[in-house]
């Protein structure tokens, strides 16, 4: 589908695709799989990829990357060679004028401009590309984070608008692209079961968690200036609770679904208004992650024990609608953790009476939903009698494994920019949002009004955040 409504049939035109800073980790790790899975579903697509960075790379080379990475996620061998055939490497300095125009007319045609560098080489070169013009056909693709605040998204989004059609500006947020979070709109919108019960009134709260127990990994330029807050939750998480909050949409289109997003996220504010009370963060120090040991973070190579950066935080928000007004919904995400766990954790409200001799304690258990993002699973728990006792009631849990998307998340991404979607692109107004929702959070850790903790790397966190709320396994 295209950005005015029409269809388009999948590979049904020639493609260009120019990733600018080709040489950088990301090219090779997800952009280039990414298209070996779209390419292996979609095998009569033609793409053509140029890549353009500062240092220059001999033909030969940039073509056998391209062809090896293709081919790791199950592009035809063939396919992948032709694809490999027509690329081609352009010699280019993003924020040179002369050198931007001079790949610009190396392009000659419609093709996506994908910026896989820093955001300030992405600002900059879309400061000179308002001076130049923009090509008839040219798409921009523009990597997380989109500007560094809110007052430096809108004035980025200005910018862009000044040479470019919103429909033409790509945000790329991956967990878009995820199988599971488009699972969510099949596993909500299509299934009786759950739209009398997808409301305020019958659920307590909404937990949306990514604890990782990745450390930094080599991360230090770009995370140790951003932290937990503004990598995961300003971004990801947000999305996914938008995904999981918005009401039903009249058809799945570009329009449609993003103005659906845009109006949970509008309707966000912090939970009691109060920023620093709830929010928590907290930083890992040295411990063990199964066979391996984790150093102190401040003693990563790169890292500056100044920038106070927290690698777990804690959200708690509200959807301020009819809908969804006093549920607490709560975005966490950390690294170094003990346990890998990428979960939608939806708890219902308990009944509100149990019939006098059921259970122990006369005290219901609520039930819980989970949409686990990796591996895809989902699982219910629901209330039955105890084996022991008839008379005593105990969680059983029932759970099914979701088959994985045919194509990688970037895989996803990369087919609406090629094909003129945005269905998946995150809107210029939506960046805003999700800034205006973090932004006051900011403020009050930069005061040092909610203070920084630490927990050991290999733990769960420190221990005095609240044990209470356990997250249900899928296993």
């Amino acid at each position: 589908m295209t950005a005015g409504g029409g269809v388009d049939e999948p590979g049904a035109r020639t493609s260009t695709l120019v990733i600018l800073g080709a040489s950088g980790d990301l090219t090779a790790r997800l952009l280039l799989p990414g298209l070996g899975t779209l390419l292996a579903g979609q095998p009569e697509r033609e793409v053509t990829i140029i890549g353009a960075d500062r240092e220059p790379m001999e033909t030969s080379a940039w073509r056998e990357l391209v062809r090896s990475a293709l081919t790791s996620t199950g592009c035809p061998g063939e396919v992948a060679a032709e694809t490999a055939d027509r690329a081609a490497w352009q010699t280019v300095d993003l924020l040179d004028e002369e050198s931007l125009r001079g790949l610009l007319g190396a392009i000659g045609g419609p093709a996506v401009l994908y910026f896989a560098v820093p955001p300030r080489i992405a600002q900059g070169a879309c400061e000179l590309l308002a001076r130049i013009g923009l090509p008839s056909g040219i798409r921009l693709g523009l990597e997380k984070p989109f500007g560094t605040d809110g007052a430096s998204a809108k004035a980025f989004n200005e910018l862009l608008h000044g040479f470019v059609a919103e429909e033409r500006v790509f945000r790329v947020d991956h967990f878009l692209g995820t199988s599971t979070v488009l699972n969510v709109l099949g596993f909500r919108f299509a299934n009786r079961v759950w739209r009398p019960v997808w409301n305020a009134d019958n659920i307590e709260r909404i937990d949306v968690i990514f604890d990782e127990t990745l450390a930094l990994e080599g991360r230090a330029g770009y995370y140790d200036t951003a932290g937990a807050l503004v990598d995961m939750i300003q971004s990801h998480l947000l999305l996914v609770m938008a995904v999981t909050m918005m009401e039903e949409p009249a058809r799945i289109d570009a329009t449609e679904l993003r103005d659906h997003l845009a109006h949970v996220v509008r309707a966000t504010r912090i939970w009691a208004d109060e920023p620093a009370t709830a929010s928590r963060r907290a930083r890992y120090t040295a411990g063990r992650i199964g066979e391996r040991n984790v150093p102190d973070y401040v003693d990563e190579p790169d890292v500056d024990p100044g920038n106070a950066t927290e690698t777990l935080a804690e959200l708690t928000v509200e959807v301020r609608n009819a809908h969804w007004a006093g549920v607490p919904v709560t975005l966490r995400s950390g690294k170094a953790l003990g346990a890998d766990r990428h979960q939608i954790m939806i708890t219902f409200r308990p009944v509100a009476h149990l019939p006098e001799g059921l259970g122990a304690d006369q005290v219901a258990i609520p039930n819980q939903l989970v949409l686990d993002l990796g591996p895809d699973r989902v699982a219910l728990e629901i209330t039955t009698n105890g084996a022991d006792d008839w008379r005593d009631i105990e969680a059983t849990t029932m759970s099914a494994a979701l088959g994985p998307g045919a194509m990688e998340p970037y895989g996803q991404i990369l087919a609406g920019m090629l094909d003129g979607d945005p269905l998946l692109s995150v809107r210029g107004d939506i960046s805003e949002e999700c800034w205006r929702i973090i932004d006051p959070v900011r403020r009050a850790w930069q005061a040092n009004e909610t203070p920084l903790e630490t927990y050991p790397a290999g733990s769960d966190g420190p221990a005095s955040w609240p044990r209470a709320r356990q997250w249900a396994s899928v296993d």
